[in-house]
C-alpha cells in the first residue's frame, strides 16, 4: 500500500495535476478513485495531498533518478544505504507525522525512518522524539572518542550520545540536588533507557568500585549491548568543571581493569551536566586518554519548592481576606 501511495504521488507531481486542474483536483480524484476501487480506504482528498508530499519530500535527494517503467518493476533506485524497502517498511501514519514535522528536509525525514525501523517505534514514541528534536541532538556530545577509541567503535560511540539529553519525563522540585536527580532517574529507569537510546542496559546506581579501603561509587553504570562495553555515567547538577574529567577518567580506568570481562570492549565515560562551556569542554576532554563524552541535560517539569507553595497559598489567602473586606 505504501508503494502504491508513492507511485500515485509520483503521478500527481510529475503530471502537475493540481496546476492543470485547479484547487478542486484532489476532491475530484478522491471521488473517482472511490468509484473505481470501492471499499478501499485511504482516498480522502487530504490523504492524496500527503501522497504528493510523500513523493516530493524524497524524490530529489533520496531518489534522484527513477527506474524507467518496465514489465517487471517500477521502483525508485537505491541511493546510499537507504532503499525503497526502507521507505515502504514504515506505516503510513508514521509517514504522515514525519512529513508534517520534517517539511522540506529529506535528511531529517530519513533519520526518523531509519530510527523507526531500527527501534520498532510506535507512533507515540516517534512523536516524542520528533517533539524533543532527536535529529539535532543525536551524536552531538563533545568527546575524544575519535582518538581514544579504535574505529569503528569510535563512530558508534559518538552516535550513541545526545546533547542535550531530555529529562522532561522527570518531575522534581526546583531546588533539587544530585541525589534527588539520580533518585528520579532510577525511579524512571525505563524512560531513561528510552532517552539514552537502544542498546543501553541498566547495571546499577551508586555502583561500588571494587577497591578495598575506598568508598568511590559510579553514579550510574550501564552496559551497551551493541558496543559490547560498560558505560560509566556521571550526573552533575551544576555546570561542567574540568575537574569532572579526572574523576570520570579514574572511574573508567578502574571499571576497565576490575569490572570489564573478557570479550568486552573498552569502557566509555559520559558526563551529563546541567550546563557546559563548549570551548572548555573540548579542551578538558582532550587532556584525557580515557574515552569520555560530555553532554548537557534539559529538565523543565520542575515543581515549586514547599516554601514557594506556602508563599503562593499565603498570598491567595490574603487576597481572599482583602476581597471580603
Amino acid at each position: 500500500m505504501i508503494s502504491f501511495y508513492w507511485f500515485l504521488g509520483q503521478e500527481i507531481v510529475q503530471r502537475e495535476a493540481e496546476k492543470k486542474y485547479g484547487s478542486g483536483f484532489y476532491s475530484a480524484l478522491s471521488r473517482d478513485l472511490r468509484e473505481l476501487i470501492p471499499g478501499v480506504k485511504g482516498f480522502a482528498s487530504s490523504n492524496l495531498r500527503y501522497m504528493a508530499k510523500f513523493y516530493t519530500l524524497y524524490k530529489s535527494t533520496i531518489f534522484p533518478q527513477v527506474v524507467e517503467k518496465s514489465e517487471n518493476e517500477n521502483f525508485p533506485q537505491v541511493v546510499g544505504d537507504f532503499s525503497e524497502e526502507d521507505l515502504f517498511a514504515v506505516p503510513w501514519g508514521h509517514h504522515r507525522m514525519i512529513i508534517d514535522r520534517c517539511k522540506d528536509d529529506p535528511g531529517k525525514a530519513i533519520f526518523f525512518i531509519k530510527k523507526t525501523i531500527q527501534n520498532n517505534w510506535s507512533r507515540a514514541v516517534l512523536e516524542n522524539f520528533l517533539d524533543t528534536d532527536l535529529y539535532d541532538r543525536q551524536g552531538k556530545a563533545i568527546s575524544n572518542f575519535a582518538y581514544a577509541l579504535p574505529a569503528p567503535q569510535s563512530d558508534l560511540a559518538q552516535e550513541m550520545t545526545k546533547d542535550p539529553y531530555n529529562f522532561d519525563f522527570l518531575t522534581i522540585q526546583e531546588d533539587y540536588d544530585e541525589k534527588q536527580l539520580k533518585d528520579a532517574l532510577v525511579e524512571n529507569v525505563i524512560r531513561l533507557l528510552m532517552e539514552l537510546g537502544k542498546g543501553f542496559a541498566f547495571v546499577g546506581r551508586e555502583y561500588p568500585l571494587p577497591i578495598e579501603g575506598t568508598e568511590e561509587r559510579i553514579d550510574l553504570l550501564f552496559y551497551h549491548l551493541w558496543l559490547h562495553c560498560y558505560v560509566v555515567v556521571e550526573v552533575k547538577v551544576k555546570a561542567f568543571s574540568s575537574r569532572d574529567i579526572g574523576q570520570t577518567a579514574t572511574y573508567v580506568a578502574i571499571a576497565d581493569d576490575l569490572i570489564r570481562r573478557e570479550g568486552d570492549n573498552k569502557t566509555i565515560g559520559l558526563i551529563i551536566c546541567k550546563s557546559k562551556n563548549d570551548v572548555l569542554a573540548k579542551y578538558a576532554v582532550g587532556t584525557s586518554n580515557e574515552p569520555i563524552g560530555i553532554s548537557e541535560y534539559e529538565l523543565s517539569n520542575l515543581l515549586p519548592t514547599p516554601a514557594e507553595i506556602e508563599e503562593k497559598l499565603s498570598g491567595n489567602i490574603d487576597a481572599d481576606d482583602t476581597s471580603e473586606e
